[in-house]
């Protein structure tokens, strides 16, 4: 499916959970409230609840909690792509891990704002019938609406020029994509490559398209060849414009093999954008909310032990309790890195004559016993508490929870190119490495972490880092 149509099946599909689960609690209301106060006299036998509920008014702000909370963790966990290729077993597992991880929210949040007055019952009652709903439309999209769109006509016909390796890529994807309504019309060749065998649709010669355009059904041309071939398809191309024919070119043409393409606009001028790196402005906006609020949250709860670990450094050695040091962050933007002082004073100093012991590989310094460690800096080191300071990076913005390690401005200066490219995300205080190692690892797999991190980011996969960091934090394991 093309990306911009699933962004509008994705919006449907969360109006239509949004309205599942607003009929699904309206129900369990009614079924508390009503049915069973009804049923209790006549079934004495049975343990059923026969006492008032609050008014419904009173739930709508729980109602409208979730329903946000319903989207915004389907949003994370990634419930909106891509429906009709799904299967039946994804299609329960996605609302059951929906409805769980939003009653972990929802709970937390009653807690935290003391809505003790909610019906239990009533939650359980919602849960199971919204966990029915959302299964039930999910089952039977997956199940009448390729019939019910082949039955009301609503194909969308393909013309492919070219016959290459590329255009046989597309055309497996457009027949992966048939439930979803693509069909593909008809190949074009161009004589560069041997027409395919095993077809599929017609195959017809370049100079058919304008007959193709005028007699048959095509809702787009895809052109699939080389630059070379593109270049000498101006007419072609100027053909398709003329007719109305959305028109798309498939940019292997480029030298680029990883990036993400796309098309934006300065103005009126498009510009055709490269991109090995997260692209998504929504996502990076909504990781950078997260950040603030959680930030801010953890250094209000955490403010005691601060106090009480900046008081224990300077009671148990000489010199200032923070530790200040340029790093560089997003895009190679210097900025101060905060951390509580885990070693002497002068460690800065003492680094050169023991740059012999580095037990390290690569452009970075690390000691397992490192002489300049205080006692208790070396025990803050194991539990990572002399971090704890860069939540206040992180409120800032010059960090995130989740991220690649913030490199000291001389180890970038010694990195190869292909490294480099972990520059352009927002640096962090934990990332993959810390779950494979911390600093075990050599620095090659360090650098080949993070740029995979960099690769399949997500806001569902900052999320599992997040949670994996942490009891192996509180364990002391892989640290320095």
């Amino acid at each position: 499916m093309f990306s911009r149509r699933q962004r509008v099946v994705s919006v449907v599909f969360a109006c239509v959970d949004a309205a599942a689960t607003v009929l699904a609690f309206v129900s369990a209301y009614l079924v508390r409230s009503v049915l069973l106060p009804e049923l209790a006299p006549r079934f004495p036998a049975w343990p059923l609840p026969a006492g008032p509920l609050y008014p419904f008014a009173r739930y709508l702000p729980v109602l409208a909690a979730i329903v946000l909370i319903w989207l915004a963790v389907g949003y994370v966990l990634g419930v909106y792509r891509p429906q009709e290729l799904r299967e039946r077993r994804q299609a329960v597992f996605d609302p059951t891990k929906q409805i769980v991880a939003g009653m972990l929210v929802l709970a937390a949040g009653l807690f935290f704002v003391k809505g003790f007055y909610v019906s239990r019952l009533l939650l359980a009652g919602f849960v199971g019938l919204d966990w029915l709903l959302l299964v039930g439309l999910r089952l039977a999209y997956i199940e009448w609406g390729p019939r019910l769109r082949a039955r009301l006509g609503d194909a969308h016909y393909i013309l492919l020029i070219g016959t290459g390796p590329p255009a046989r890529e597309l055309a497996a994807l457009i027949g992966q994509s048939r439930p979803t309504g693509l069909r593909l019309a008809g190949w074009v060749t161009t004589g560069a490559d041997d027409p395919p065998t095993d077809a599929g649709a017609p195959v017809y010669a370049l100079a058919d398209v304008p007959r193709l355009l005028r007699e048959h059904v095509v809702d787009e041309v895809v052109f699939a060849v080389n630059r070379e071939e593109l270049e000498r398809m101006e007419e072609l191309l100027l053909l398709c414009e003329e007719e109305g024919v959305r028109t798309r070119v498939q940019l292997q043409v480029f030298p680029h093999l990883y990036s993400q393409v796309y098309l934006e606009h300065l103005y009126h001028i498009p510009l055709l954008t490269f991109s090995t790196t997260p692209a998504d402005e929504l996502h990076l906006l909504v990781k950078r909310v997260l950040d603030f609020l959680g930030a801010t949250v953890m250094l209000a709860v955490l403010s005691p032990l601060l106090l009480l670990l900046a008081l224990l450094i300077k009671l148990t050695s000489a010199g200032p309790a923070l530790f200040r040091q340029e790093r560089c962050g997003l895009g190679g933007r210097r900025f101060s890195l905060y951390k509580f002082r885990s070693m002497t004073a002068d460690a800065d100093l003492r680094k050169e004559e023991l740059a012999a012991l580095n037990e390290a590989d690569g452009p970075v310094f690390k000691m397992m016993n490192d002489p300049r460690c205080t006692p208790l800096g070396r025990w803050m080191r194991k539990f990572s508490l002399d971090e704890l300071p860069q939540l206040w990076n992180i409120l800032k913005g010059d960090m995130s929870f989740v991220g690649p390690r913030p490199p000291l401005p001389e180890e970038v200066e010694k990195y190869e190119r292909w490294q480099r490219r972990r520059l352009r995300m927002r640096p962090g205080l934990t990332c993959l490495w810390a779950l494979e190692g911390r600093s075990r690892l050599s620095f090659k797999r360090w650098m080949q972490l993070d740029l995979d991190y960099i690769d399949t980011w997500s806001l569902w996969l900052d999320l599992k880092i997040f949670l994996k960091t942490i009891p192996r934090v509180l364990a002391g394991r892989g640290a320095a």
